[in-house]
């Protein structure tokens, strides 16, 4: 290693006020004062859960669409009523949270437009982040997010969505428009 190739480098020098973190706080201060103002003119809304709800408001002022949000899980059906996975363990691979459990199986003859299916496919509700990876990486479109933010279960267990849970969530969600 020669000499000329090592960069010494020295701290910059830092005023009093900057010691003290003094600017660092106020440009806090500033985005906590612009928040409360955006809340206070009505720009930002709190909703009072349980009695309001999303599906109930307005469309907010300059075409801003209230219903923007991710909800449960769904597994798609194709035309045929079948589960639309093709169990290629993108969406499980693309999740950040890693709370999609799959186990693929060969396709029965009869569905000669698929060489695999899932014969298990568990989301973990809790563990998710709702960031919508898997619906991203799906190449198939069998995995969607709803609307639906009701989400209740009394153990943990109740709330790892299988297969026939994912695909009851299709039936009930299917008129619905998608995301």
């Amino acid at each position: 290693m020669k000499l000329q190739d090592v960069i010494e480098l020295q701290p910059p020098k830092l005023t009093p006020a900057e010691n003290m973190f003094l600017p660092a706080v106020l440009a806090g201060l500033g985005t906590t004062i612009l928040h409360l103002f955006k809340s206070v003119g009505g720009k930002v809304r709190t909703l009072q859960y349980p009695e309001e709800r999303r599906e109930n408001l307005p469309v907010l002022q300059g075409g801003m669409d209230v219903l923007r949000y991710r909800g449960v899980h769904r597994l798609n059906k194709d035309e045929q009523g079948r589960v639309k996975c093709v169990a290629c363990y993108m969406c499980a691979t693309a999740c950040p949270a890693h709370c999609i459990h799959i186990v693929g199986d060969a396709a029965p003859p009869a569905w000669s437009d698929r060489e695999k299916y899932p014969i298990k496919f568990d989301i973990d509700e809790l563990r998710c982040i709702y960031c919508g990876m898997c619906e991203e990486a799906c190449p198939v479109d069998a995995i969607e997010l709803t609307q639906e933010y009701d989400l209740v279960g009394l153990t943990r267990e109740e709330m790892v969505f299988d297969k026939e849970k994912l695909l009851k969530m299709f039936d009930q969600t299917v008129q619905r428009r998608p995301l």
